[in-house]
């Protein structure tokens, strides 16, 4: 029986097909070498200091349908950069979350932070793809890649100077991104498969990865006490998206989480 993955993987292959049909390797090859260095985001997110936040320009979720109509994505990013923001990360994938490569370049354009594009990739051309459109930092999600396919396209990411957000849901998961070498590897406490959000599954597989790697928690964030319990829980990061567009005030919101982050690791030491 398909998954809810494998159901969005489908629909992620049959738009790559349309954008490949207007935009050839080739040509894409060139805009990706064309484009300005990628940032070092895996520095800057394993820079000493506070809980690093991740926001996310997100307008709707397979779970939980439309969050936000979000008009102007360039506007909300810089809102979350003015708050304190370590990353941005732009939703690409239109069916199931609304997003597109345009909010992408709209956003390239408006801050100076890393950018991960948020996306299921499956296909080198997404990779260039992404470092065309000024992405620092691309997504890697375990489960939807098999042991080649995941290295392929982890050692095309560090071709291109990108950071690779190794993102994991259970131990057999966090052992292929630990051994393939990913200095930045992301829990996602939701169940991509079924969508249900586990948030212990953060504490369980935390002690996995080594400590010279960067830790993210992912997903079912819904305030500043899950950015603590997080941090408690070892987390160097956080990729925050929901709770940030439906907050109200998005750069206030930032702040407020990197400081609940900071007294809940001052806490653990």
């Amino acid at each position: 029986m398909a998954t809810v993955l494998d159901d969005i993987i489908s629909g992620v292959r049959e738009d790559l097909k349309t954008r490949m049909r207007a935009i050839g390797p080739v040509q894409i090859i060139e805009q990706a070498a064309a484009a300005p260095a990628a940032l070092d985001a895996a520095a800057m997110l394993a820079a000493p200091g506070p809980v690093k936040i991740i926001s996310e320009v997100k307008r709707k979720s397979p779970s939980k349908g439309e969050l936000a109509t979000i008009p102007d994505p360039a506007e909300l990013a810089g809102s979350y950069e003015a708050g304190g923001a370590t990353a941005i990360s732009v939703l690409t994938e239109q069916r199931r979350f609304g997003g597109s490569l345009d909010d992408l370049d709209a956003v390239r354009e408006r801050v100076r932070i890393p950018l991960l594009r948020k996306d299921f990739m499956v296909s080198e051309y997404q990779m260039f793809e992404a470092r065309a459109h000024g992405a620092d930092i691309i997504l890697l999600i375990v489960a939807a890649l098999d042991d080649r396919q995941l290295h392929d396209l982890f050692q095309q990411s560090a071709d291109l100077g990108m950071t690779a957000l190794v993102e994991v849901h259970d131990e057999h998961e966090t052992e292929r991104a630990v051994e393939l070498g990913a200095r930045v590897i992301g829990v996602n406490a939701r169940n991509l498969k079924t969508l249900e959000v586990h948030r212990e599954m953060f504490g369980k597989l935390a002690h996995l990865i080594p400590d010279d790697c960067v830790k993210v928690a992912e997903s079912g964030i819904r305030g500043p006490e899950d950015i603590a319990y997080y941090v408690s829980q070892g987390a160097d990061a956080a990729l925050v998206g929901e709770a940030l567009v439906t907050g109200g005030e998005p750069s206030q919101a930032v702040r407020t989480m990197i400081e609940a982050g900071a007294r809940a690791r001052q806490g653990v030491a």
